[in-house]
C-alpha cells in the first residue's frame, strides 16, 4: 500500500492498453505503476511493491509474461499475479493457471466492471 491505497503493477508492452488501465484504475482510486516490458516490469516491482500484478502473455517476446511470472516467484513474490491475453479464455480452458502461480487470467480487452470486482475482492 501507498498513502491507504493498493499498488497495481500493471505490465504491458500496448501503450493504449497501459493507458486505459491507467485511467480505469486511478478512477477507482488505486495506485497504478506501468511498465512496458518484463525487464522494466521487474524493475517496477522492486520499486513499487505492489498489492497486485497484471502482466501481458505475450510482450516483446513470445514467452515474455511467463518469464516475467517465473522471475517473480523466484524473488519471493507473494502478490497475487493475473494474466492478461487476447486468447485468454481459452488459455482458461486448456491450461492450469495455478502452476505458474497464476490468481487468474484477464481476456483482452479487459471488462472494467469485471476487473474492479475482482480486485476489490482480491485485495479485501
Amino acid at each position: 500500500m501507498q498513502d491507504d491505497k493498493y499498488v497495481i503493477l500493471y505490465v504491458e508492452d500496448d501503450p493504449d492498453f497501459l493507458d486505459s488501465m491507467r485511467v480505469i484504475l486511478e478512477s477507482k482510486g488505486y495506485v497504478f505503476v506501468g511498465a512496458p516490458s518484463a525487464e522494466e516490469g521487474l524493475r517496477a516491482y522492486k520499486n513499487s511493491k505492489p498489492d497486485l500484478i497484471i502482466a501481458d502473455l505475450m510482450m516483446e517476446e513470445v514467452d515474455a509474461g511467463t518469464n516475467f511470472v517465473r522471475e517473480l516467484q523466484a524473488i519471493g513474490n507473494k502478490a497475487p499475479i493475473y494474466m492478461l491475453s487476447s486468447v485468454g479464455d481459452d488459455l482458461n480452458s486448456t491450461a492450469d493457471y495455478s502452476t505458474l502461480g497464476l490468481a487468474g487470467i484477464f481476456q483482452k480487452p479487459v471488462n472494467p466492471d469485471n476487473l474492479l470486482q475482482i480486485l476489490k475482492t482480491k485485495l479485501q
